[in-house]
């Protein structure tokens, strides 16, 4: 009986329902996206593995540390492996095609991200041909990259035409891997430094550095930046989620300017639908008074008053929780070049239900409580 009349009650004024689950929908289609965009503001942070070190130029990441480095670093007790990298920072076509390039060790690597799963057969062509790359399947699907096709990229930090054949195409191992990035040799790299830039031979941007214990990893962070100590090129090493929340922090204005834009609308909704309750509540003082009479206590008014807002909050959190979805992946196709994994989590799916419920019980209370108290007579007064 109190379901068949929460529905009812919910549907009577079919319009103003329809307006208040359509509203509910955009502020949580609204949150969900928000809330997506955070996620994917913190996607290297929450990818970033318990076990890898960063090694960088303790300046900056602009400057630059020798090779000679490399058996330093792998002689530190509990070291497991070590690789490197070097940010290229090239124009493909144009600029506004940015996508990350690195020149890397590709054995050393691939071992120490084994997130980046390279097919057998691409890498023993990759690891053949010192002029070959390989390319992150998201972006050799923009692109339109196929294996055997040359892609030329223009040198930025490092200047020139470079040209680079693919012979690989990588794809994430978890569905929160990165997929558009672009791996080539760094001693092709270096190579041709020694002829266009002799400064900048036997150099690397970072040493990625794996630990045999990742309880061990501030151990060995301080043992390695010991080791550089007083050098020409001295270290900072930290964990692989540090590294990255050092990127975020730059941001961190933005990030919680986006949360505070999240919870405004979830209040804004509140707002609304509360007043729709109270709208409902106010016409129906004399039918509360009826039910007191039949012997309906203050519980079953706050029961019957509730459910309906929790229905409508409900109904609007479902479909704006749907909308979500398709939402979310025309979004990240707008913008890929910014966040190149975007998609909707299973928390955020959580976080946007729970707030469309926890809306729809916080705004019957105020209605709920003037029912309650509605004395008989003055309800029944109003009657007729």
């Amino acid at each position: 009986m109190l379901l068949k009349l929460i529905f009812r009650n919910a549907m009577r004024h079919r319009l103003r329902s329809a307006l208040t689950v359509l509203g509910m929908a955009v502020a949580i289609l609204s949150f969900g996206l928000l809330s997506t965009v955070i996620a994917a503001w913190y996607q290297g942070v929450e990818s970033a593995a318990p076990d890898r070190l960063i090694t960088r130029n303790a300046i900056s990441l602009l400057f630059r540390m020798p090779m000679a480095y490399l058996p330093k670093i792998r002689a530190v007790p509990h070291v497991k492996a070590v690789s490197y990298a070097q940010w290229f920072a090239g124009i493909y076509i144009d600029e506004k095609n940015f996508f990350p390039q690195f020149a890397i060790d590709p054995r050393s690597y691939f071992r120490l991200y084994p997130e980046f799963v390279v097919p057998e057969k691409h890498m023993e062509e990759f690891l053949r041909e010192r002029g070959s790359a390989v390319a992150g399947r998201k972006l050799a699907n923009k692109y339109g990259w196929r294996l055997g096709d040359t892609i030329t990229l223009r040198g930025t930090i490092f200047p020139g035409q470079w040209e680079f054949v693919l012979r690989g195409i990588y794809h994430g191992a978890r569905p929160n891997v990165d997929e558009s990035q672009f791996f080539f040799h760094w001693d092709y790299l270096n190579e041709r430094n020694k002829k266009l830039n002799p400064r900048r031979v036997d150099e690397v941007g970072v040493f990625l550095v794996q630990v045999d214990d990742p309880k061990r990893a501030a151990e060995v962070a301080q043992a390695i930046d010991a080791t550089f100590a007083n050098s020409l090129a001295e270290t900072l090493t930290e964990t692989e989620k540090a590294f990255q929340l050092g990127f975020v922090s730059m941001t961190e204005a933005i990030v919680q300017a986006i949360r505070l834009v999240s919870i405004v609308v979830i209040v804004i909704i509140l707002i609304v639908l509360a007043n729709t309750m109270a709208m409902s509540a106010r016409e129906r003082t004399g039918e509360y008074a009826v039910l007191k009479t039949l012997g309906y206590n203050g519980g079953y008014l706050f029961a019957l008053i509730a459910g309906e807002s929790v229905l409508i909050a409900a109904a609007g959190g479902a479909l704006g929780i749907a909308l979500t979805f398709p939402a979310a992946a025309l979004f990240g196709r707008a913008l890929e070049q910014y966040f190149p994994v975007f998609a909707v989590s299973g928390q955020t799916v959580a976080a946007a239900g729970a707030a469309a419920i926890v809306v729809g019980a916080l705004a019957s209370v105020q209605p709920a409580l003037l029912a309650m108290r509605v004395r008989i007579a003055e309800g029944l007064g109003g009657i007729g």
